[in-house]
This record gives C-alpha cells, sequence and structure tokens, in this order.
C-alpha cells in the first residue's frame, strides 16, 4: 500500500528559485506547510514558504535541521548534490529521487544512458580535452556542438563549430570556462561533443508520474528561444501527429524506466522528417510548463505536490490555447515596466518571482495569454510584453 502524505503536513523543498515558489504557492491551495533551504535569505521560495532555512548544502547541520521538520522533500533545481538526496532519503521520501537526478546532472552520462535504453539523440563522443577537438571533429563533422558535460545553463558552457577555423578558438574559450568535475564523478570527461541537429523547431513534454504508476503529460509545448534563453512557449504546439504521440510515448516511457515519482520535462527537437530527438531532461518542472497554472485543470506544480504526497494525479486537461512570455531583468534596466499597459487587455496575467534584483538575462517573472489559438494567444502574450516598454516609473 502506498505511503499517503495527507494535507496538513510539512513539505520540503532544496532550493529557493521560482520554482520553489510556485511549487509552495500550489501546496499551500491544497492545505499543506512548506519548508524551504534556501542559499539566502527572503529568496522567491522563502517569500512563500512557512519557514526559510539558509545554508549552504554542504552545511550537514543546518539541512539535517531542516530535513527533521518535513514529510517528503522534493527539488526545484538539478544543482543539488547526490550526497545531499542520499542524506535525505535515509530519512524521509525523496521525490523524484537520486537516479534521475543523477543522470541530468551530467550530459554524457544523460545521454549515454538514454541511448542505451533505446531513446532517440544526436550523435556524440566524450572529450576529455577540448584541444583533442580536432579528431572528435573528423568523426562527427560539422557543424557540431561544444558543451561542458556539467553546469552550464541558458546557452552558457556551449559552443558551435562551423569551420576548422572555430576550432582553436573554441578550445581555448571551453579550458577558460571549465568548472571542477563535481564529486562522485571520477574518471569522467568534462566535455561532449554533439552533433549539431538540423531541427524544424525546439519543444517540450512536461510530465508527472505517480508512486502507483499513473501518469499525466502536458504538451508538447512549442518552445522559441532568444539569446539561448526560453523567450516564448505556446501549447498546443501544432506538431504533426505522430511526432506528438512519439513524444508522449517517450515520456511515459522514460517515466516508467527510471521510476520517477514527480514531476519531470524533456526537451525535444522535431527534425525534418518528423522525427524527435531528446535534448535534455529536466527532474524538476520546467519553464515551459509555467502556462500550465492558467491555462490547465491542475498544473505542473499541484501535480508535483500530489505526485509526492501519494494523492491522485489532476485533470491535465487544458481549458484553451495558451502562450507564455518570459520577463528578463533587461526589461528593468531604464526602469519599472509600465505593468498597466500589459494588463489593460483583461486575457493578460501577471507572475512575479519576487526577486530583487533585475539582471540582464535574469528570470524575474512571466506573462501568460489564453486565446482562441496558439498563434493569437502569442501575438496577445508579445504585445502585452511590448506595452511594458511604453512608459518608464522611476
Amino acid at each position: 500500500m502506498k505511503r499517503v502524505i495527507r494535507p496538513g503536513a510539512t513539505l520540503g523543498v532544496l532550493g529557493g528559485g521560482q520554482l520553489g515558489r510556485m511549487f509552495t504557492l500550489a501546496a499551500h491551495e491544497l492545505g499543506y506547510r512548506v519548508h524551504v533551504l534556501a542559499s539566502e535569505w527572503n529568496s522567491p521560495c522563502g517569500q512563500a514558504a512557512d519557514a526559510e532555512f539558509v545554508a549552504g548544502l554542504d552545511d550537514t547541520a543546518k539541512v539535517a535541521e531542516f530535513l527533521a521538520g518535513v514529510d517528503v522533500v522534493t527539488y526545484e533545481t538539478e544543482n543539488i548534490p547526490v550526497e545531499v538526496i542520499e542524506q535525505a532519503s535515509d530519512r524521509i521520501p525523496v521525490c523524484p529521487g537520486r537516479d534521475l537526478l543523477f543522470l541530468s546532472q551530467h550530459r554524457l552520462r544523460e545521454k549515454g544512458a538514454l541511448r542505451d535504453h533505446g531513446f532517440p539523440v544526436c550523435d556524440f563522443l566524450a572529450i576529455d580535452d577540448p584541444h583533442a577537438l580536432r579528431q572528435a571533429v573528423q568523426k562527427l563533422g560539422l557543424p557540431s556542438v561544444l558543451k561542458t558535460a556539467s553546469g552550464g545553463y541558458d546557452g552558457k558552457g556551449q559552443w558551435l563549430l562551423r569551420s576548422d577555423t572555430d576550432l582553436a578558438q573554441v578550445a581555448e574559450e571551453a579550458c577558460a570556462a571549465q568548472e571542477p568535475v563535481p564529486v562522485g564523478l571520477p574518471n569522467q570527461a568534462n566535455w561532449i561533443l554533439e552533433s549539431y541537429v538540423p531541427f524544424e523547431c525546439e519543444f517540450s513534454v512536461v510530465a508527472v508520474r505517480g508512486s502507483s504508476g499513473e501518469f499525466a503529460s502536458y504538451g508538447p509545448i512549442r518552445n522559441d528561444h532568444a539569446r539561448h534563453i526560453l523567450d516564448v512557449s505556446c501549447c498546443p504546439a501544432l506538431l504533426p501527429r505522430t511526432s506528438t504521440q512519439q513524444a508522449l510515448q517517450i515520456a511515459r516511457d522514460l517515466a516508467d524506466t527510471w521510476a520517477i515519482v514527480g514531476v519531470f520535462c524533456i526537451e525535444f527537437f522535431l527534425v525534418a522528417d518528423g522525427q524527435v530527438l531528446i535534448n535534455e531532461i529536466a527532474p524538476r518542472p520546467h519553464n515551459s510548463g509555467h502556462l500550465t497554472i492558467d491555462a490547465h485543470d491542475s498544473s505542473q506544480f499541484e501535480q508535483q505536490v500530489r505526485a509526492i504526497c501519494g494523492l491522485p494525479l489532476g485533470s491535465a486537461r487544458q481549458s484553451s490555447p495558451a502562450a507564455m512570455a518570459n520577463l528578463l531583468g533587461d526589461l528593468w534596466q531604464a526602469g519599472q515596466p509600465h505593468w498597466e499597459a500589459a494588463l489593460a487587455d483583461p486575457r493578460v496575467k501577471l507572475h512575479l518571482y519576487g526577486k530583487r534584483d533585475p539582471r540582464v538575462g535574469r528570470k524575474m517573472g512571466h506573462l501568460t495569454v489564453l486565446a482562441d489559438s496558439a498563434e493569437e494567444a502569442r501575438h496577445l502574450v508579445l504585445s502585452a510584453r511590448d506595452r511594458l516598454l511604453q512608459f518608464r516609473h522611476d
């Protein structure tokens, strides 16, 4: 009989970012308390949580104090040392658990495991030394993409190789950007070289699996990026039917293969022949799934609460086509955005994350619009974001 953690219990979140904040808001609606372990006071999640513990994840005493007060633990970032998950698992359930997190923290390990289980990925090679790129490029061909095997996000730690003249410069930049290999990864290469994928579009499937194997999914969700950062997401993605079916089946098979309990996301490429390739896995709710808060019966965050607590999953039915646009710190560079102009359209939903420092490229919030079609929703949400810049407030 599966364990059920009923409303009134306390849920723990590792990480203080916006994903934890939105999880906390969903948990409160279901009657749960939430404690967060964050790296700084007044974090986005800490502002919403019932208690905020502030410490580094290497502070074993503080981690133990945090764990002593919660009934189950989840995480809102993959930058969690596996040792912390193992420490927590000795006391209480941790969802999604260690295995998917461990895979997602190292691109070579992730791609290798996916390939070994028959999931579709691009061709790739391990690179021990970026100065040895030339030999690897001869095997994979050009163009190709060099990535740090661990770390890196929003395009950081990635280099596109278009010609032989790029090799020396990219090798030098890769060495300069190298981060220490995480603890527990002996004999792991520091870089991965991937074949360039001439994709037609990028899309994602956000999915949830319960402890008894029940499954629900959102999408596919079409994603457009700007400067390697997610810019706009639209659902439905309007992919070929066979591509949609393939992606949804991959999500279900992957969830069962690793016995996931919780929410995860698969980022895909759609290639010219209608086939799909897995780009990356996120062992947590995903930026592209934020539109589920307004567009679906149960959001990805409500599903995360339900899954980790052993409750029946909610409906993932979409009420209307929707689009989401990220709000980056760039919008604040000349003063406060003109919120009234964006919200003049009553269909626009504003979600801000409570971050104090609006740095360029930093995700500060998002807008969501529901409409009669995904194309109309996309047009409306971009128009609303454009109106934020019409006037400024000091």
